[in-house]
């Protein structure tokens, strides 16, 4: 847990902060604007970010990653991030595709979790668990936007109780645009003691939103040990070193023949970047890239953890941006976080945030090509 002593005067100053209005600005380096995208009742904006090599369009609604589109080695700009044409898919969307998911991302095991002596029940959405803070979490929720230099600030508070959660949460994910690197930064802090891992969860597929299939992407992450699951998809406990398996990945691989050797159909896997106690440093976690294309997307992150994910579960009933169907194997995650379910598990690194302390990590994702 990366956490540092609260800002202003903690929990009452961070609140007063989401009372801004939204603006709009430009800057040297990047373009910020934003325009209305639609009405929940409450209005929902879409932001720009823009620079010379990268564009990015965000929402209000669940600080939603809408688009990102990058240059190939054709010079030609493509949308390499999955989602919808209209607010309605985002409203019924129930796979948070490009939102950010909390109050906890990944399972937490039957829900259920003991904090300072009580135990707390959460609301059940993934077979007996819960999955991405509940039934309605953060992806649902309208956050407040206020223009900051190269990007946009998106806040959001979390009452006492929300989707079985203890303490009010105020939250904020920052992202910029410089250059080709669009980062993520994420701070929270706590009226109660309560478990909190907040994470991204874009769908990519580097050749453009028309693709099939990333059989044709190579992958690489750098961890030396992953988190074996169970049937339900819950860390059995184990950490489990990567060495002559399918999760070896810290040399390139080629996606497609790799699904092949992976038990049930895909990786739905953490792979640990640090092992429990260590800091939580930022460092380079994975590269994809789309040899065709030519595009590169390389992450960085402070987390402790990497969740690779490759689409097992759309079947085509997804109808996305372009009228086109989300398939199996159609797109991939690169989610940084902590290790799932660790509120339960003791040996794995500690997920509490306290009152007076400040949760706060980095992601980065950058994306280039080749020549």
């Amino acid at each position: 847990m990366v956490v540092a002593p609260p800002r202003g005067k903690g929990l009452q100053a961070a609140a007063g902060a989401l009372g801004h209005a939204a603006t709009s600005c430009v800057n040297k380096m990047t373009q910020v604007r934003s325009q209305p995208w639609g009405q929940l009742p409450s209005k929902v904006d879409l932001w720009t970010l823009q620079s010379s090599q990268v564009k990015v369009e965000l929402l209000t609604l669940g600080a939603i990653i809408r688009s990102v589109c990058s240059k190939g080695r054709d010079g030609q700009m493509e949308d390499v991030v999955l989602g919808y044409d209209d607010l309605e898919g985002y409203v019924s969307d129930k796979r948070c595709f490009g939102a950010v998911v909390g109050r906890v991302a990944n399972r937490i095991a039957q829900g259920r979790f003991v904090v300072e002596g009580k135990t707390y029940q959460l609301d059940i959405n993934n077979g007996p668990h819960a999955l991405h803070g509940g039934l309605r979490g953060f992806n649902k929720a309208i956050w407040i936007a206020t223009a900051v230099k190269d990007g946009v600030k998106l806040c959001l508070t979390s009452p006492d109780g929300d989707q079985g959660y203890p303490g009010t949460l105020l939250v904020s994910v920052t992202y910029t645009l410089q250059g080709e690197t669009l980062t993520a930064e994420y701070q929270a802090q706590s009226s109660k003691t309560t478990p909190i891992n907040l994470t991204n969860h874009s769908y990519f597929n580097l050749a453009g939103k028309a693709a099939d299939n990333i059989y044709d992407h190579e992958v690489s992450i750098i961890a030396h040990s992953y988190l074996p699951v169970d049937g339900t998809s819950i860390p059995t406990g184990e950490i489990k070193v990567v060495d002559g398996s399918p999760f070896d990945l810290r040399q390139a691989v080629l996606i497609g023949p790799l699904l092949k050797k992976v038990p049930g159909g895909g990786f739905d896997h953490n792979f640990c970047l640090s092992s429990p106690g260590e800091p939580w440093t930022e460092r380079v976690a994975a590269r994809v890239s789309h040899s065709a294309s030519g595009r590169i997307l390389e992450v960085s992150t402070s987390q402790p953890g990497i969740q690779f994910y490759t689409a097992n579960v759309l079947d085509g009933s997804i109808i996305g941006k372009g009228g086109v169907q989300y398939g199996k194997h159609c797109s991939f995650c690169l989610e940084t976080q902590n290790w799932p379910n660790a509120v339960n598990q003791a040996s794995f690194p500690g997920c509490l945030l306290h009152p007076g302390e400040e949760y706060r990590h980095v992601t980065r994702y950058t994306f280039t090509c080749t020549d």
